[in-house]
């Protein structure tokens, strides 16, 4: 009965947490960069079925992100950045899967964020006039970021929080939820009947 239940769970988890990273774009929920589709794509990889592991996500993205150019008003190409990072997210999810230990998942999760932070800001890096096309000028595109806004390090701490957060709560829950698969009985063949003894024949006369 419990692994029943549990199946069942494991199966609607990945909806769930469709749902959750999608609602944790909400405008100002959270703090900028703190976000559970980081958990998500990398989870998606790990243990999503073949079929969905990269629409699913990419998917629920694209539909956040277009419900966002209408409350914005605005649409940045780096949002196209964005989807390249979270697609290296999700094929490093693939190097790992179910039977992985939680650990080593926790782990690929924060390597995935941290990847992210690397991708995208070396993207605007190259993209921004304000930064000088050197070693110099990356090192302040990863550290300090743009005059205005909060440094780069302070949104790659939100991103590490929650990529490592998420990862954690994701993938606990489907290890957890995860239905035990009974060992594979082989098949007995039906035992034939015996066939019946031919009747000695009757001397002839």
């Amino acid at each position: 009965m419990l692994g029943s239940v549990n199946g069942k769970w494991h199966k609607c988890l990945p909806y769930v947490f469709l749902l959750v990273a999608a609602l944790s774009r909400w405008p100002g929920l959270f703090p900028p960069n703190f976000s559970a589709f980081y958990g998500l794509a990398f989870c998606a990889g790990a243990f999503f079925p073949r079929h969905v592991k990269w629409w699913l996500p990419l998917g629920t993205l694209v539909a956040t992100d277009i419900a966002l150019v209408f409350y914005y008003h605005t649409f940045s190409a780096m949002q196209l950045v964005n989807y390249l990072g979270y697609g290296l997210i999700i094929l490093l999810g693939t190097r790992f899967n179910q039977h992985s230990r939680f650990l080593g998942l926790l782990a690929g999760g924060i390597l995935g964020a941290i990847l992210f932070y690397l991708i995208t800001n070396t993207a605007a890096w190259l993209a921004n006039p304000e930064y000088t096309k050197d070693l110099a000028g990356w090192i302040v595109a990863l550290t300090k970021g743009t005059t205005g806004y909060p440094t780069t390090l302070e949104f790659f701490r939100n991103t590490l929080l929650s990529g490592g957060l998420f990862t954690g709560l994701f993938a606990g829950a489907l290890k957890l939820t995860e239905a035990a698969e009974p060992a594979e009985e082989p098949e007995k063949e039906p035992a034939e009947e015996p066939e019946g003894e031919a009747a000695p024949e009757e001397g002839k006369a």
